[in-house]
């Protein structure tokens, strides 16, 4: 994630540290928070989840396929399980970090991945959409957003096969979930609320009986998800998708207690929600004064990001930045050039939201 640390006043912590990696710790009636390492950029952490089900266990989101993460599962069942089976593998959206152990889970346990369709497919989709080299439509994507010619040649030097080599094998079956079901987990029912713009089709859980939501990386505390346009879908515009599915959560309660995927569990979800909607205007506004004149997508990095981005977090930062432009341009405040090298460009089109 390119997005940076935020102030976090407005959310409040009942837990002072973190859950030890690979140690189950119960955060609620039948819920346990089992952490696991990561090895990303900005992000050195995942949290996982296990419900009681009923004769077994469920489990929401895998982490990523590493051995360490292998192996820190075979502990936790070898020591926490109590004799009881995984029944159910449930994943929030198909990101490696969340769904990259789900193969070997399902298949470990001979259960279901659940997760909504959209998610399922997208990760078998990418998990099928390898290339030994760069392929030309990506280059091209590239090139058009401004790239160099130098950092061209360096990507063409790379495989396009990051995907497949972070997860186990995706499950070629699964138990779709959809937007208000009502899902049996042991002794009560959660509900199923989606987000969108982070990922197509995220999953979310939320517990009315507990006040209990598992929000993926939907709802975060201390960062905003990464919300980037990328190649495969060049004209998206997942930002203004994530702002209008933020409305799913409003009706949640005060007291609600959010599990995020990433960070400590959380109270005060909505004044996070408030600040999540401001924190995006914010940056909206921002780059609609600065694009004054065309401008370069990679120009505009120097106001979205207050520190300097090593080349892979410009990558992140580049596409989060295309995200809010694309929103500019779908409310009609921005608009979007070609120059004679096909680079685009983008310049205020004078309608400022205000003025609309």
């Amino acid at each position: 994630m390119a997005a940076e640390i935020q102030a976090e006043t407005h959310v409040e912590y009942p837990y002072d540290e973190a859950a030890e990696l690979g140690r189950p710790q119960e955060v609620a009636p039948g819920v346990f928070w089992v952490r696991m390492p990561l090895e990303l950029t900005g992000l050195n952490h995942i949290n996982l989840w296990m419900l009681r089900d009923g004769p077994g266990w469920s489990i929401v989101d895998t982490g990523m396929k590493t051995d360490r993460i292998h192996d820190l599962w075979e502990e936790v069942f070898a020591d926490f399980l109590g004799g009881l089976p995984v029944t159910r593998v449930f994943c929030t959206h198909f990101h490696p970090d969340h769904m990259g152990q789900a193969g070997w889970l399902t298949r470990r346990w001979n259960c279901e991945l659940w997760t909504t369709h959209r998610e399922w497919l997208q990760g078998r989709v990418a998990e099928l959409d390898q290339h030994p080299t760069m392929p030309d439509w990506f280059m091209k994507y590239f090139r058009q957003v401004g790239l160099s010619e130098a950092a061209l040649a360096d990507m063409a030097k790379n495989s396009y096969t990051h995907f497949k080599e972070s997860v186990t094998p995706i499950p070629p079956q699964v138990h779709s979930v959809r937007e208000g079901q009502q899902i049996r987990i042991g002794e009560h029912d959660w509900q199923v609320i989606i987000g969108r713009g982070h990922s197509p089709e995220h999953m979310c859980l939320f517990n009315p009986a507990t006040n209990v939501l598992i929000s993926g990386d939907q709802i975060l505390p201390r960062i905003t998800p990464h919300i980037g346009v990328h190649a495969s879908e060049p004209d998206a515009n997942p930002l203004q998708l994530y702002l209008d599915t933020l409305v799913n959560f409003d009706h949640l309660p005060d007291d609600t207690l959010v599990l995020p995927a990433h960070g400590l569990p959380f109270y005060k979800l909505h004044p996070r929600l408030a600040f999540l909607r401001q924190h995006h205007d914010q940056r909206l506004a921002i780059l609609e004064d600065f694009c004054t004149e065309p401008t370069k997508v990679l120009s505009t990095l120097k106001v979205m990001f207050s520190r300097q981005l090593n080349p892979f977090e410009a990558l992140l930062g580049m596409s989060e930045a295309m995200s809010h432009l694309h929103c500019l341009m779908g409310q009609g405040r921005i608009i979007r050039e070609a120059n004679d090298d096909g680079v685009w460009l983008y310049r205020a089109s004078g309608r400022r939201a205000d003025a609309a």
